[in-house]
């Protein structure tokens, strides 16, 4: 079966060993950084809840195709626990839910859930899903060097850009580097390029971004019917 595109992006994030043993604080001569880092440091330590509408454009550079996809995505922290939801509406319906060390995809098509268990690799997954949406900015600099490369106005905001390279080879091994484009007053990304050594990337813009408003508990369900067929790749 052909894997989805929008859980392929999420299941990379499961594979990821992060270096967080290693220390690191911001270059006390980059005042810029250190004051985006700050602000997302305030918003995590307020987090509750995030929505925002998305577009994901994955560029595939062996066939030259970019696949384009729009819905909306929905964070909440449940405990210490983050729960992720993606309600994907174009060009085909789906459904994505990471919660319970679990990734579910719901094709209602065909009317299959396909689960992926992170198992292990839950902080890891965890850690990268909160990038930019509830993640502290200090915390960046325990698994990437980062670097503020100035500002870009990105759907109507002057967002500061931040490329992160990571320091574990491993994690380089799926991406090489991750651009970030924070909003500086609120401490969260409207937009983010992950590029993988291959040359292929995903580019996710997100606009409509509420904060700590309240998310239904359905919104974390996954809307099945009785005869919904369950498969699951990792066995």
């Amino acid at each position: 079966m052909k894997v989805l595109r929008s859980s392929r992006f999420l299941l990379l994030f499961a594979l990821l060993p992060l270096a967080c043993a290693q220390q690191a604080s911001a270059p006390k001569s980059d005042g810029a950084l250190e004051r985006v880092l700050a602000q997302m440091d305030k918003t995590a330590a307020n987090f509750r809840t995030t929505e925002a509408s998305f577009v994901w454009n994955q560029y595939s550079k062996v066939v030259d195709e970019t696949d384009t996809q729009k819905g909306k995505v929905y964070f909440r922290r449940a405990s210490n626990d983050i729960e992720m939801a993606a309600d994907i509406t174009d060009p085909e319906k789906k459904y994505v839910l990471f919660n319970d060390s679990k990734v579910q995809v719901y094709q209602p098509k065909i009317d299959q859930v396909t689960v992926y268990n992170t198992g292990k690799n839950r902080e890891a997954f965890e850690s990268f899903l909160v990038l930019g949406f509830g993640g502290r900015g200090h915390d960046m600099l325990k698994s990437f060097d980062v670097k503020y490369v100035g500002t870009e106005t990105v759907e109507g905001v002057e967002a500061a850009k931040l490329d992160l390279t990571p320091k574990s080879q491993k994690v380089a091994n799926t991406f090489a580097h991750i651009l970030l484009w924070i909003d500086p007053a609120r401490g969260v990304s409207v937009q983010q390029q992950l590029f993988e050594p291959s040359g292929d990337y995903r580019l996710a813009k997100y606009s409509v971004i509420e904060i700590n408003q309240k998310i239904p508990d359905t919104v974390f369900k996954l809307k099945t019917t009785g005869k919904t067929k369950i498969v699951s790749p990792q066995g």
